[in-house]
């Protein structure tokens, strides 16, 4: 529809970030209401209680909340602002055209070769000072991810690579990047400065602060993907890539098919995050320059009636 387009990008964001407070609200009404019909009857009050953990009706509610909070915090605010902002809503989230399959294996082999340098990010945050009771909640929370990511056979972890992979692929990759990263670069009015902002609010909307520089790292090299060409579809295959991943190897451990338990911190040295940063950028650049080749670009077309030609994006590159 289009019409947000007349509001400054300040009042855009305003209404951005209006609009997802009022469907978190939503969701939260919902589960207080809820939860003990979804779950066996137990309350929301008893979600940390371990002693309930082992029951399967728990769990199934457990995975429900899962969905719900993916599906209603992130994916319908986006699409709705999206709607709302651009007469194209694909176009303007960078939805409306098919990844090259170069670039898609390009944008896959940036997270993947990114990965030792996440891990040593992951164990310097982990040193972080930060209270007991954060580090109990943080803990709490990787106990509630196990308890997900249990998967008797291939079914259950066919399953979670649609919860915990798919889902939040799509729909955190719409939010962050489709619609915040450039409502901000609209702002700001460089890329790269909104693609770190727009890291750094990923990152701490998790609440997960042991884990905020690998995942700050892991969403501005998600964001670049989009900035460099333009495609979202690229950036949330990335992200399944990241995600998938880790359900599939806890799968294989706990099927003891692999040694390796991706649910345990190893030390990774410092060299190889360095080589790691370096190969991620070079892909990057190589990533850059075909879509620059292809005429790929950040900035959104003119639309009919644009009398300049340019949008707020125009250029993304000129200013470092």
């Amino acid at each position: 529809m289009g019409y947000l387009r007349q509001y400054s990008p300040f009042l855009q964001l305003i209404t951005f970030l209006g609009l997802w407070f009022a469907f978190m609200l939503l969701y939260s009404l919902f589960l207080a209401g809820f939860f003990p019909a979804i779950s066996g009857g137990y309350t929301i009050g008893q979600m940390e209680d371990t002693k309930v953990w082992g029951d399967p009706a728990f769990i199934s509610g457990l995975k429900i909340v899962q969905f719900l909070y993916t599906l209603i915090s992130f994916l319908v605010p986006a699409l709705i602002f999206a709607y709302l902002a651009h007469p194209r809503p694909a176009v303007y989230m960078g939805l409306a055209q098919r990844p090259r399959s170069l670039q898609l294996l390009l944008a896959l082999l940036v997270v993947f070769c990114s990965l030792p340098l996440v891990n040593v990010l992951g164990e310097w945050n982990s040193t972080w000072p930060v209270s007991q009771s954060l580090r109990d909640l943080e803990e709490l929370a990787t106990k509630q991810t196990k308890l997900l990511l249990n998967m008797p056979d291939i079914g259950a972890m066919l399953f979670n690579l649609l919860l915990l992979a798919l889902l939040p692929a799509i729909a955190e990759e719409v939010f962050f990047r489709g619609v915040l990263q450039r409502i901000l670069t609209a702002w700001v009015k460089n890329g790269w400065v909104a693609t770190v902002i727009a890291a750094v609010i990923f990152s701490a909307i998790h609440m997960q602060f042991l884990g905020f520089m690998p995942r700050l790292l892991l969403g501005f090299l998600m964001g670049v993907i989009y900035l460099v060409t333009g495609n979202l579809w690229l950036a949330i295959g990335g992200h399944f890539l990241n995600n998938g991943l880790q359900v599939v190897l806890v799968y294989l451990y706990q099927a003891k098919m692999i040694s390796y338990d991706a649910m345990k911190d190893e030390h990774v040295p410092a060299i190889y995050g360095l080589l790691s940063a370096l190969v991620a950028g070079l892909l990057i650049w190589q990533l850059y320059k075909r879509a620059r080749a292809a005429g790929q670009t950040f900035a959104l077309p003119p639309e009919p009636g644009d009398e300049d030609g340019e949008t707020e994006n125009d250029s993304i590159f000129k200013d470092y």
